[in-house]
């Protein structure tokens, strides 16, 4: 039986919580990586909103992210990523919703002549400072472990405190900041971060297995 694929692009926030949770998992799977400006013809066949992450399980293609994180724990959930209050899954939509329109119209303003770039950021900042009542003196939203709120959450944070790190080291809270940086020294974040070749037909398989991704027989390239 053929592996399931899942198509991916390294730095996306919808594909690295979906590597995420397909790692945690321990699902075997082949990863491809996807040129966003350039999409191979077998992934526009595949996927059919022509977006990443894109998993294709048989004859089933899942391209929500949170489909796929939510199919990957299914299968098997080693850690209790999904052992969360509800309002964890409320937290997710909210970061899915507000939080990224804000994001994107912070980070990539010129897009978005009608909105102000500071007030977008007043906006995701609001949402941050909910994220840092909620951790408070804790490691994670709900506690010493982490969530699938978690995991969906913060490659969005990530994304959103690169856009200007110096000032967002200054206006984000301490347990916002040390939650982030937890995330992104862990050795997870690590396994699924590897700069990859872009993925063309006929190349060798990169399998996603077990919480390490790899070219077969390739050294993992350090995360940046």
């Amino acid at each position: 039986m053929s592996l399931p694929i899942l198509y991916s692009f390294r730095r996306c926030p919808y594909a690295i919580r979906a590597r995420l949770a397909v790692a945690i998992a321990g699902v075997r799977v082949e990863l491809r990586e996807v040129l966003l400006r350039d999409k191979a013809a077998l992934f526009l066949e595949t996927s059919p909103s022509a977006t990443v992450p894109c998993l294709k399980v048989g004859s089933v293609v899942m391209d929500e992210s949170f489909d796929i994180m939510m199919w990957a724990l299914g299968q098997n959930d080693p850690n209790g990523w999904l052992d969360m209050p509800n309002v964890g899954f409320e937290l997710i939509k909210e970061a899915d919703g507000p939080f990224k329109q804000a994001l994107d119209s912070t980070k990539y303003h010129t897009r978005y002549p009608d909105l102000s770039p500071d007030m977008s950021r007043k906006k995701a900042m609001d949402f941050l400072v909910r994220l840092d009542a909620q951790i408070d003196c804790q490691s994670w939203l709900f506690g010493d472990k982490p969530s699938i709120a978690d995991m969906a959450i913060l490659p969005f944070v990530r994304q959103f405190a690169f856009i200007d790190k110096p000032r967002f080291d200054v206006d984000a809270g301490a347990s916002t900041r040390r939650w982030l940086e937890t995330f992104l020294a862990s050795g997870l974040f690590s396994d699924i971060m590897p700069k990859l070749p872009i993925w063309q037909e006929g190349d060798p398989v990169t399998l996603l297995d077990h919480q390490i991704v790899w070219p077969s027989g390739q050294a993992q390239p350090a995360p940046q």
